[in-house]
């Protein structure tokens, strides 16, 4: 593995971290305040293969790398957790689903109109009683001649009012458990398909998060997404590559924490020089800076993994996205610590940071969830 970026990765990121300070830095608090995602950005974004970062040019996409995907993740993050979330969740989650299991009809429909940015995708997992425990979902589907009738609710799904199409998965055999349960692609505007509850959050304001509910919602049979019964694996080696995602969002969270962190350190004054000659503010950039690169390097070997073609990389993933999102949570809290009073104020970065980092130990998989993911490939332990 070559640790050194190539030219065209350096342009990457320098190009993106432009794009984030011009047309996303002077808007962030807005945003946050106004708990709404912007959607003029969503052009913008696609104008730079933003909306379609790793998929083919064939569908209209910017066949970048699972790195350079990480590349981009990261300084949108830098900037704007919270617009990088929907990024991630958008590519992640629902796009990469269809374009993963979905058939060539399929992607045509919805993947490449996902990739020009026409509308966000969402992703439905997660229900109120069933959130690291993804089997115990209760919303389910039953067919009815050549279609199929969809009820239940999902929690927590980001877009979940604003998306123009929901991959949702519920239940076709019960008696099966998680081989049991079926993936379906639902555009916005199906009657019997509302968004419920919109939640009002701690931090990663400006990601529009909502309840999801399915009310005899009637479906063709071609909007099942891979096969009968394989929604769950499905789902599991979707989260495998999303988490590399968060991983990143995770990582460029703290770095923009960091540098927040050692500008202040730099300009605050006190008893006569600045507090970056103190020791004890010293010994916490470099712990940051060191925790950030480690963080970093673990989620770009997991990314080189799937570049090379590794089909499972769960243990990778579950450990970059582990470290990065803990560590990050470290960074932010420091951050807050060297900025003092001021840290707890809204004049500052630090302040939203903070609120906004505790996500990435919670969202695609708790660090407990994690752990048990490492655990497992570790001890060899199947877990499907």
């Amino acid at each position: 593995m070559d640790l050194r970026p190539t030219s065209e990765q350096v342009i990457l990121r320098r190009t993106v971290r432009e794009f984030a300070e011009t047309e996303i830095g002077p808007h962030v608090m807005e945003w946050d305040e106004a708990e709404a995602f912007p959607a003029a950005l969503v052009g913008k974004m696609a104008g730079l293969g933003l909306m379609g970062i790793q998929f083919p040019d064939s569908l209209g996409g910017a066949g970048m790398s699972a790195i350079e995907y990480c590349i981009c993740i990261e300084e949108l993050a830098r900037v704007c957790p919270s617009v990088s979330l929907s990024v991630a969740a958008h590519n992640g989650l629902c796009t990469s689903h269809l374009y993963m299991f979905g058939s060539e009809a399929q992607r045509q429909q919805y993947v490449v109109p996902l990739i020009r940015g026409d509308h966000l995708g969402a992703w439905g997992l997660t229900e109120s009683g069933a959130g690291s425990d993804a089997a115990a979902m209760r919303s389910s589907a039953r067919r009815d001649g050549q279609s199929w009738v969809l009820n239940g609710s999902k929690q927590f799904i980001t877009h979940g009012s604003v998306g123009g199409v929901i991959v949702v998965m519920v239940v076709t055999d019960r008696a099966k458990g998680n081989r049991g349960i079926s993936a379906f692609v639902v555009p916005s505007g199906t009657p019997g398909l509302r968004a419920g509850k919109k939640e009002h959050k701690l931090g990663m304001r400006a990601s529009d998060t909502s309840e999801v509910l399915l009310e005899d919602c009637r479906v063709p049979a071609d909007a099942m997404v891979g096969e009968e019964g394989q929604g769950f694996i499905n789902t599991l080696q979707v989260l495998d590559a999303g988490r590399i995602g968060i991983a990143a969002l995770a990582v460029g969270l703290a770095q923009g924490a960091y540098e927040a962190a050692l500008r202040y350190a730099k300009q605050r004054r006190q008893f006569g020089q600045t507090i970056a000659s103190f020791q004890a503010i010293q010994w916490k950039l470099a712990d940051m800076a060191t925790r950030i690169e480690a963080a970093r390097l673990l989620t770009y070997r997991a990314a080189w993994m799937k570049d090379q073609g590794v089909v499972r990389t769960g243990r990778e993933s579950s450990m970059a996205k582990l470290y990065s999102s803990e560590i990050a949570v470290r960074a932010a809290e420091e951050s807050v610590q060297i900025h003092g009073g001021y840290g707890f104020t809204k004049d500052y970065p630090a302040e939203k940071y903070f609120r906004d980092v505790k996500l990435c130990t919670i969202g695609e998989g708790t660090s407990e969830i994690q752990r048990l993911v490492i655990a497992r490939q570790l001890l060899g332990v199947d877990r499907g």
